[in-house]
């Protein structure tokens, strides 16, 4: 065989190998199929419910919240969810709470400031799912961007945002629900 044959014989096998590497590499990147990051639900500013002192730094749900919280369990009910995630605060695990009520899942509690801590966490959640994280219209577009979905905003009156992201390829899909 001459030399050209071999030397293309091992472009090939580099361009195999580095193809395979880069399908591979995202993958350990982040265990997940889909991460679905969602913005709490609309909170109780305006007094609390019958009974309830409301704390103005961490209120309730407001009962349109409540529907909306009850509306995302109903959504995902069926989604293969495996690990639901939300930060310190009221509002953010009460999004959540009726999903992982009805799949039998705990809310695993991180702190709003530790994103990173976040992340790592979600690396390590079952592989085989979707995970879904609850957050404030501060912290779920760079929880979107660190798994490599796009730059955006949400505005403080938004509520219906729900974020898909696939982390091993980046893909993202912004839907909203009433």
């Amino acid at each position: 065989m001459s030399g050209p044959y071999l030397v293309s014989r091992r472009a090939r096998a580099l361009v195999v190998s580095a193809a395979l590497g880069a399908l591979l590499a995202p993958a350990a990147a982040s265990a997940q199929k889909l991460v679905i990051v969602v913005r709490h639900a609309e909170r109780a500013d305006q007094g609390a419910g019958a009974g309830q002192m409301m704390n103005q730094n961490d209120p309730p749900l407001s009962a349109a919240g409540q529907a909306r919280a009850a509306k995302l369990a109903a959504m995902l009910a069926d989604a293969n969810v495996k690990a639901v995630f939300a930060t310190e605060y009221r509002r953010t695990q009460d999004t959540v709470k009726p999903l992982a009520d009805k799949l039998g899942l705990k809310v695993q509690v991180v702190p709003g400031r530790e994103t990173a801590n976040l992340l790592g966490m979600l690396k390590s959640a079952p592989a085989d799912g979707v995970v879904v994280v609850a957050g404030h219209s501060n912290t779920v577009p760079a929880i979107v961007r660190a798994l490599g979905g796009p730059e955006f905003t949400i505005a403080e009156n938004e509520y219906d945002n729900l974020f898909i992201i696939e982390p091993s390829t980046g893909a993202f899909t912004r839907l909203r629900f009433d």
